[in-house]
Formats: structure tokens, C-alpha cells, sequence
């Protein structure tokens, strides 16, 4: 069993700093010293992480970016040359920039956008149900998939938030993955047992939005 990483080693990078004007010496020379100390621990502490593990990354909060961070994930993944596969929950009234332009990477990417919009759209909750449970028996199909590297699972948090699914569905099928295989689950909402299963979680702030303060529209590039 992998022993725990050294907390002394987080507290004495913590205790340098990371530099810059940030440090307290004056002179070049005693700032040498600092910043290669901080080397030292630094190594240290990326040698004794060599942990490697299937990683479950949750990004939530109200703030915009969730699904553009997991995308982010996705295009490095495919950089890598390795399988990916996006499944969308909610959005799937339109075609977003990022499901064409990753259609340069063929077979690599699987995507399916298997909702039909926001709830104020269908206006059909025994509809959105059934479609969040199909997405979900499609999801656990690549969960299982050992050739798929990473799975995106769009906006679950908020099917999740909706009622349409079961955190407990969501736990059982994140077990199904192959121990290397990483996935990320977007949406605002993300409940209390999600976010105590996952291995990284980001919460988006929400500070200022020009739809609200501006009356700007969504644009293509920067919503879809």
C-alpha cells in the first residue's frame, strides 16, 4: 500500500512561498537560496507522489467554466492519443464549437448530446427523465469501456439536482471503470455524496456575468 504523502514537505512549501515579490529577502543571493530550497522540497514532493490511478473530477458551482474545463481535459486527452467519450444530459438543442471542432479527431471522440434543452424548453419532465436515463445507460457503457481513456458526463450534476437520476446510480457506475480510466462530471449542484466520492473537486464562483449585468447574449465562441 502506497504510504501517504509527507504533510511536512506541503507545509515547508507552503512556508517559501512561491517567489517573486512575494518572498521577504532583499538580496539576490539569500533569495537564491530560498527559491532553491524550494526546489529541494518541491522535487521531493513530486517523487514520493507516483501514485496512478483512475481519477473521478467533478466541477461544479454557479460560476461559468465547468463544462469548458472538462473539455479542456478532453482535447489534452486526445493530444494524448488516447479515447474519449462525451455524453451531454442536458444541453442538446444545439450544436456547441466544440463537439465540430473536435471532429478532427474521428473514431478518438465519441459525442452525444442526448438532451433537448433546459427544462423551460421541454416542458416535459416524464420526457427529460426518460432521456437522462437513456444518457445514463449509454454513460455506462464507456464507464466500462477500457479503451476509453476519459468519459464527460455533462451537466449530470444537474440531472442529478433535477431528480431525473439517482446519486446512487452515479456512484455504482463510477465503480464500473477500468482502474485507469478518469471521468468528469459537470453541472452546478453537485451533491453531498458525489463530491465525497470524488478525487478533485472545483467549485466555480460566480463574481460577475454579462448576461445579467449587461444583457449580453450568448455568443458563439464564449457560451457555445
Amino acid at each position: 500500500m502506497t504510504p501517504p504523502p509527507d504533510t511536512d514537505l506541503d507545509r515547508a512549501a507552503s512556508e517559501l512561498g512561491m517567489g517573486g515579490d512575494l518572498a521577504p529577502e532583499a538580496n539576490a543571493e539569500a533569495y537564491r537560496k530560498r527559491m532553491a530550497r524550494r526546489r529541494e522540497v518541491q522535487q521531493q514532493r513530486v517523487g514520493e507522489r507516483n501514485l496512478e490511478k483512475g481519477l473521478v473530477l467533478v466541477f461544479t458551482g454557479d460560476g461559468k467554466g465547468k463544462t469548458t474545463a472538462a473539455l479542456g481535459l478532453v482535447l489534452r486527452t486526445l493530444g494524448h492519443g488516447e479515447r474519449v467519450a462525451v455524453v451531454q444530459f442536458i444541453k442538446g438543442g444545439w450544436q456547441p464549437g466544440e463537439a465540430k471542432a473536435l471532429e478532427l479527431f474521428g473514431e478518438a471522440l465519441h459525442w452525444h448530446a442526448l438532451g433537448e434543452g433546459f427544462t423551460w424548453e421541454t416542458q416535459d419532465r416524464d420526457r427529460d427523465r426518460a432521456l437522462v436515463q437513456q444518457a445514463w445507460q449509454r454513460s455506462c457503457d464507456y464507464l466500462a469501456d477500457a479503451e476509453c481513456k476519459l468519459v464527460v458526463l455533462d451537466e449530470v450534476n444537474v440531472a442529478l439536482k433535477l431528480g431525473y437520476l439517482a446519486v446512487e446510480q452515479v456512484i455504482e457506475g463510477l465503480a464500473l471503470r477500468p482502474p485507469l480510466t478518469h471521468v468528469a462530471l459537470t453541472g452546478r449542484g453537485a451533491p453531498p455524496a458525489l463530491l465525497e466520492r470524488a478525487d478533485l473537486v472545483t467549485e466555480m464562483k460566480l463574481l460577475r456575468h454579462p448576461f445579467r449585468e449587461q444583457g449580453v447574449k450568448a455568443q458563439a465562441g464564449i457560451e457555445f
